[in-house]
């Protein structure tokens, strides 16, 4: 999960809190409600979100493994652990050693905003590690290329394809699949028996959330790569910011949540 700041990660935090499918979620606590405790393997935990979006919906005794190559977002996810629950931060590079970080005690497998980083082969290998164990495995906030912008601007369209396209180049995992991620994983986990509980967790934002100019420069930065024209990329963000200052600017920004389970219990 390497590229992605501490202060990135705080500030969209609430908003994958906010988007987090209910419904998904209920399915995993669901799955667990019987257990005593828990064991947690989060795989690209950033500074732990997961962690602190998830464990009320688990039972109260939990054990976390929190897995991640960025160590200063480790040392900051370390910190979260209490009276109830253990937290573990283990540095590994998930490209290279992916079953490592899924060997020894599980109940359940998480991630957010991780996959569409993710290539298909490794997405395969991820689905054919997790299905030799038998495990259950909770995807949130997997983005599906998705974005509405209002007021429409007459460049939205080729700044989201734009933006699209820079989603499937290399993140470190090989090609990544970008919008089309999340639907892999589903599917593979389909074919091979697992049963699917999805929803929608779109970042929704009204007139006043200051995170929009941050959503927005990643779009004209994200474009830029791909080769739209700097002029048209610069009076697009001009007239986004003029909205913005007149409080009449809204996003959408679409994700998927998914939540992947053996038909059989363990």
């Amino acid at each position: 999960m390497s590229g992605f700041s501490a202060e990135w990660l705080a500030r969209r935090e609430p908003y994958d809190r906010r988007a987090r499918n209910r419904d998904v979620l209920a399915a995993v606590a669901e799955r667990f409600a019987s257990y005593p405790s828990v064991t947690v393997v989060d795989l690209a935990c950033g500074t732990g979100a997961t962690l602190r979006a998830v464990s009320a919906a688990l039972p109260h005794r939990q054990s976390w493994r929190l897995v991640d190559n960025d160590l200063s977002l480790l040392a900051r996810a370390q910190q979260i652990a209490g009276a109830a629950i253990a937290v573990r931060a283990i540095p590994i590079d998930l490209a290279r050693d992916l079953e490592a970080a899924l060997d020894g005690p599980v109940d359940l497998v998480t991630t957010s905003a991780f996959l569409d980083l993710a290539s298909a082969e490794w997405i395969e290998r991820l689905v054919t590690e997790i299905a030799a164990r038998e495990l259950p495995f909770y995807a949130a906030l997997s983005y599906d290329g998705r974005v509405t912008l209002a007021p429409r601007d007459v460049l939205d369209a080729a700044i989201i394809a734009a933006f699209n396209r820079y989603q499937t180049t290399d993140r470190g995992f090989g090609p990544a699949l970008g919008p089309a991620a999340a639907a892999e994983a589903v599917a593979r986990f389909e074919q091979i028996g697992y049963v699917i509980t999805t929803g929608a967790s779109d970042w929704v934002l009204g007139p006043l959330d200051d995170f929009q100019p941050e959503i927005l420069a990643d779009l004209a930065d994200a474009a830029t790569e791909i080769g739209v024209a700097r002029d048209d990329i610069a009076g697009w963000m001009d007239r986004r910011t003029s909205s913005l200052a007149a409080q009449r600017s809204s996003l959408q920004v679409g994700h998927v949540d998914f939540f992947a389970c053996p038909s059989g219990r363990r």
